[in-house]
């Protein structure tokens, strides 16, 4: 079946739904509404960003269109951080009120069924009423990758950064671990209006798989641009234009005109997002569960 594009609906159309679950659901005003908290994927490569633009298309819209298309309600999706026009994410988390009376897996079949294949809904949990996917956040894990071929690899320049220099990956491990602790790191990003730009890095890693150079930073919380920025800086370090001690220097110097400019976006890929314990439980029922859940006796 073609996927339509959401908001192509006509009036002999409707949207694809689990068998036995009739479309345009909410319409008769029975299902409560919960709030659920949504595990998301995605490539950004042909998206403006995460947040919904005028004139631009964005994961958001994407995401609220299509849920709207099998929910029958306008739902707003609010994300644990707002990504940029050409950054990924494996581990993107939302949370959304949406009135449901079927089961969660089905209403994350009739998402995806109606997001573009770039998109996918990989889990749903029921949360308090309380949580809020930004707010409620312990932590965030960036990760950039850098390909470090001479000459570029077509079937991972989607995802990596190519750098066709050498770099040394071990000074720039070196350098990276002055990000770890509490800093003022006003060099590499601005923060939200009214917000400091201090901030906690729990890990920063730089490490090479073959070509394929990896940085992966897991803080409380980024600054805008603040994870490109410092790749950008590191990889100064890796070719040698700045000592790991001159690194040290731009960090506390708290003036972005010291960082070494801001690496592409496409290298970025936010993986995951943490939460206290127990506070979001993504599990559900096994594909064989669903099989079988599904079988017509």
């Amino acid at each position: 079946m073609d996927r339509k594009e959401p908001g192509e609906l006509t009036g002999e159309d409707e949207p694809w739904m689990p068998e036995g679950i009739p479309a345009r659901l909410a319409a008769d005003g029975s299902a409560s509404s919960q709030r659920l908290a949504a595990l998301v994927e995605y490539d950004g490569t042909e998206y403006a960003g995460f947040q919904v633009q005028r004139g631009a298309r964005t994961i958001q819209q994407e995401l609220e269109q299509a849920l709207a298309v099998v929910s029958g309600q306008a739902v707003r999706v609010v994300p644990a951080g707002r990504t940029d026009a050409g950054v990924h994410a494996l581990g993107q988390v939302l949370h959304l009120e949406v009135g449901w009376r079927h089961s969660l897996g089905d209403l994350q079949r009739a998402w995806n069924a109606n997001l573009p294949g770039d998109i996918a809904v990989r889990a749903l949990a029921p949360v308090p009423a309380t949580f809020h996917a930004r707010y409620s956040a312990r932590s965030r894990v960036y990760r950039y990758q850098i390909d470090n071929e001479p000459v570029r690899r077509p079937l991972v320049a989607r995802y990596a950064w190519h750098v066709d220099r050498p770099l040394n990956v071990g000074c720039m491990a070196q350098a990276a671990s002055l990000l770890v602790g509490r800093h003022d790191l006003r060099t590499f990003g601005q923060a939200p209006q009214g917000e400091n730009t201090v901030r906690t890095v729990l890990r920063a890693e730089c490490r090479s798989q073959g070509a394929l150079v990896c940085i992966e930073v897991e803080a409380d919380a980024f600054l805008q641009h603040m994870m490109r920025r410092v790749v950008a800086t590191l990889v100064a370090v890796g070719r040698r234009r700045l000592s790991v001690g001159e690194f040290g220097d731009i960090m506390q110097a708290r003036d972005p005109r010291r960082a070494a400019g801001l690496a592409p976006p496409h290298g970025l890929c936010l993986m995951a997002v943490h939460y206290e314990p127990g506070l979001v439980d993504w599990s559900l029922p096994s594909w064989e569960s669903w099989q079988k859940e599904s079988c017509i006796e």
